[in-house]
């Protein structure tokens, strides 16, 4: 069972190993919307009498919204956990602990790796987030091995392994 480090005074001091945020460009086909949304209204505005240009406020609005979601999210990898910071106006933390990690991968579609960023996606054992997706995010293979480095470190300092039953009933499976 782990341990808490708040309890142990020789436990090491957590670091942090890397900061970011997705990229905007995660959202590029959303924007693309939003101006050709933006582009209608004002052909249509000899059409209206003029009533379309408060059309351009929905599109508008809905890129800034989005805009200004993804830049409030923020990630944080620290020597013992991932954070995750996202909210506006209610702010929410969500901590995964880097033991609990069991599963990552990279993933880097054309387009994203032309811009230099990548997809990172976490498989862990953790009951309220068991899937983490970290999207467009810049130097995702540095990270990735930051990651892999930092998990392993963690599981050594708190003498945890994972385990991995087969239940279906194959080679390798328990019985009873």
């Amino acid at each position: 069972m782990p341990t808490d480090d708040r309890a142990n005074p020789s436990a090491p001091a957590e670091s942090t190993l890397w900061k970011g945020h997705s990229s905007q460009w995660v959202h590029f086909w959303f924007y693309l919307f939003c101006v050709l949304l933006a582009i209608g209204c004002l052909v249509a505005l000899p059409f209206t009498g003029g009533l379309s240009i408060a059309g351009i406020v929905i599109p508008l609005g809905l890129w800034i919204a989005r805009w200004w979601v993804t830049k409030a999210t923020h990630y944080e990898l620290t020597t013992q956990r991932l954070r995750k910071t996202s909210g506006i106006l209610n702010r929410r933390l969500d901590e995964l602990e880097l033991y609990r990690v069991k599963d990552y991968s990279l993933e880097q579609p054309f387009v994203l790796r032309m811009l230099g960023l990548g997809n990172l996606s976490l498989i862990t054992s953790d009951a309220s987030t068991p899937e983490l997706e970290l999207k467009a995010i810049a130097g995702a293979e540095d990270v990735r091995e930051k990651l892999r480095h930092a998990v392993q470190s963690e599981r050594d300092r708190k003498r945890v392994r994972e385990l991995d039953v087969d239940s279906s009933g194959g080679a390798g499976a328990i019985s009873g």
